[in-house]
């Protein structure tokens, strides 16, 4: 049984009942001093394949370069999965491509980025923020600053938990990819 089946199985169930979870994710990893870090971001498909977008200037591009952990929860479906990942750059053209999708007030600050100040910087306080993004210069036509990155998200472990058995003990399912093939466990919930 491949888990990324039952995953988008899952997940398209959340989207068609509109649940607000249905396109985020969080993802954790652990920084330069050992302390853990995590932070939603949109969860996105390329090409068949899970992948996140993220900023070069934010401290986070190098610590989700070799791997993390990403979770998912959707309340709509009473389902949540947990995986290790390891991560490849998604090609430069494909983040230009999808780059143009994002809503503007993050392309904004894409460029802000560039221009003003890495993202995750301290400034002196929001008005600051605000005042400094209206100097913010996009080229024209509008295009994604050198910065803009994204991150493919290749699953190795695979928790799902279901939450909706009619006795309510949950089923937890642990998928581990062990040359090529996924190996299925059953977990005490």
């Amino acid at each position: 049984m491949d888990p990324l089946n039952l995953f988008n199985a899952d997940r398209q169930r959340a989207r068609d009942a509109e649940d607000p979870m249905a396109h985020l994710c969080t993802v954790a990893n652990v920084d330069d001093l050992g302390r853990a870090q995590m932070r939603t971001l949109v969860l996105r498909d390329v090409d068949g394949q899970l992948a996140v977008f993220v900023n070069a200037t934010s401290p986070k591009w190098t610590h989700l370069q070799t791997h993390a952990t990403l979770q998912t929860y959707w309340p709509s479906v009473q389902v949540q999965y947990r995986m290790q990942v390891s991560t490849a750059a998604v090609a430069q053209t494909t983040v230009h491509e999808s780059w143009h999708l994002r809503p503007d007030a993050p392309k904004k600050m894409d460029w802000f980025y560039e221009q003003h100040a890495h993202q995750s910087s301290q400034i002196g306080s929001r008005d600051a923020l605000l005042a400094q993004l209206e100097e913010v210069v996009p080229p024209e036509p509008m295009q994604a600053p050198d910065n803009a990155r994204g991150l493919l998200l290749h699953p190795v472990e695979v928790e799902r938990l279901d939450l909706t058995q009619a006795n309510g003990v949950h089923d937890r399912q642990r998928f581990k990819l062990v040359d090529a093939q996924w190996q299925v466990d059953t977990l005490v919930p």
